[in-house]
């Protein structure tokens, strides 16, 4: 019997094999009840350029709960912010599995609005 965790990963399988032969620079989210992160990883995967997450000591103390979609929204704007400062402005959205809904479409939509294109 496979469980819900095992079947977020094997979702999450499928997507990094159609954007590493797209051979772009990826955002990668990880999302948990208390946090959420974005890094954003070199077309070849092994070097993370940028990235942004609730438990940043700045951010700890602004966010009640890092777990909500006004969380979401700033790391949004904060990983855009940081890929563009890195040079990068066309990437690929890998949601690691979790649905587009919520938390991880405030992520997206933020990203989006503060100029990264995906």
């Amino acid at each position: 019997m496979i469980n819900k965790k095992e079947s977020r990963i094997r979702r999450s399988r499928q997507t990094r094999i159609k954007i590493a032969e797209l051979s772009v620079p990826r955002v990668a989210i990880m999302r948990t009840n208390m946090h959420i992160s974005a890094q954003l990883y070199s077309p070849c995967g092994t070097k993370v350029l940028a990235a942004a997450s609730t438990m940043e000591k700045e951010l700890r103390t602004t966010f009640a709960n890092g777990g909500n979609s006004t969380a979401a929204k700033e790391i949004g704007k904060l990983i855009a912010q940081r890929a563009l400062e890195a040079g990068v402005t066309e990437v690929a959205f890998d949601r690691s599995g979790f649905r587009y809904h919520g938390r991880v479409k405030a992520l997206a939509e933020a990203a989006r609005e503060a100029g990264l294109k995906f």
